[in-house]
């Protein structure tokens, strides 16, 4: 499969995924600590992809939605951003409606 084909289904298949340098119990680099912190503090369930482990997504993710940094954290199916704009939502209060939102739309799904 192709490795974009690949992204697309967890990018789709997740309600929230991030993609990081490390996973969120051990990040690898700063940004992606604090952006996997972010999504952690608002308590909803996450998936992530370890870049650095994934060599093929790590070298195509920035050419999936034109995002050239690491992280890239998607909710519902949409980029949302890197680290700045994921920790500004945070701070607003804005990231755990839409992180709620996002899950609760696939559980709805399962049911």
């Amino acid at each position: 499969m192709d490795v974009l084909e690949t992204i697309k289904e967890q990018v789709e298949g997740n309600p929230i995924v991030i993609y990081m340098k490390g996973t969120p119990d051990q990040p690898v680099c700063g940004f992606s600590a604090r952006a996997s912190q972010a999504l952690k503090a608002c308590g909803v369930p996450f998936a992530y992809v370890n870049v650095l482990a994934n060599p093929e997504i790590f070298e195509n993710l920035p050419r999936f939605a034109n995002w050239p940094t690491f992280p890239q954290i998607y909710i519902d199916g949409e980029l949302v951003g890197g680290c700045d704009i994921t920790l500004e939502l945070y701070q607003s209060g804005e990231l755990k409606p839409m992180m709620e939102a996002a899950a609760a739309k696939t559980e709805g799904d399962e049911g």
